[in-house]
């Protein structure tokens, strides 16, 4: 199970959000750049960063952030999935361009399905699509609006059309360290033949052993953020519990 250390990107900055609060922003490290060479010398395998300001402008915002990332990533030679305001096929080829070997697709997986699957089509292999939820229902727009479709009702729409992964956050659990919804993840994971990448909630050691063992339902890989911020997680300790 892969685990992937998360850079969220508000104003170029290395934050965390509590609940998806953009108000409620925690500044942990103002070069992005040097966040990524200290996970890559853990010896992580994937990063996954978040541009928070173009998931609510609906296009890219940290531009300059991400391209340090990618250029610190590639030395390491760890690979970069970025989420956050991509919304068209303009904007997914703009960041495949830059150096990021894969991008998430939220909002535009439920309001433009069509324009997911020809993404899939024209970059086969290198597109996601993130599920964000609250109480089991999908948010979009940077989870400031809640829809009524079910989150696995969306999953199901991307089965066969190449989507190479799903990443599922619980909004509720998400940088408040109140444990990963796992069950809520393994079902969805069983409910879909697309792999799932957890995230949200992860505060310790036995948070990551909760999602590795629910690993056969489908759960491929797990994102952690905070807790590897404010110290509640040695990565070293954790990539070898996750991928060991």
């Amino acid at each position: 199970m892969i685990l992937f250390p998360a850079i969220d990107l508000k104003e170029g900055a290395c934050v965390r959000l509590y609940k998806g609060d953009m108000d409620k922003a925690t500044v942990f490290n103002e070069d992005p750049a040097a966040q990524v060479r200290d996970f890559t010398a853990c010896g992580c395998h994937w990063l996954h960063v978040v541009d928070l300001d173009g998931a609510f402008a609906g296009r890219p915002v940290n531009a300059d952030a991400v391209a340090a990332i990618s250029v610190a990533a590639a030395a390491a030679g760890v690979p970069v999935q970025l989420g956050g305001g991509i919304r068209d096929l303009g904007t997914v080829a703009f960041w495949l361009e830059r150096g990021v070997a894969r991008v998430i697709l939220g909002t535009a997986a439920l309001t433009d399905p069509d324009m997911v699957k020809q993404a899939c089509a024209k970059h086969p292999g290198r597109i996601a699509v993130g599920i964000d939820a609250r109480d089991g229902l999908v948010a979009v727009e940077g989870w400031a609006e809640t829809s009524d479709v079910v989150v696995q009702e969306l999953a199901r729409r991307f089965e066969d059309c190449g989507v190479v992964a799903i990443i599922y956050t619980d909004i509720d659990r998400d940088g408040a360290l109140a444990g990963p919804n796992v069950k809520a993840t393994a079902a969805l994971a069983r409910g879909t033949s697309i792999p799932v990448i957890a995230s949200g909630g992860v505060s310790s050691m036995d948070d990551l052993l909760a999602l590795k063992e629910q690993e056969e339902s489908g759960i491929v890989g797990v994102i952690t953020g905070r807790a590897l911020y404010d110290g509640g997680l040695d990565l070293k300790q954790a990539l070898a519990l996750m991928e060991g």
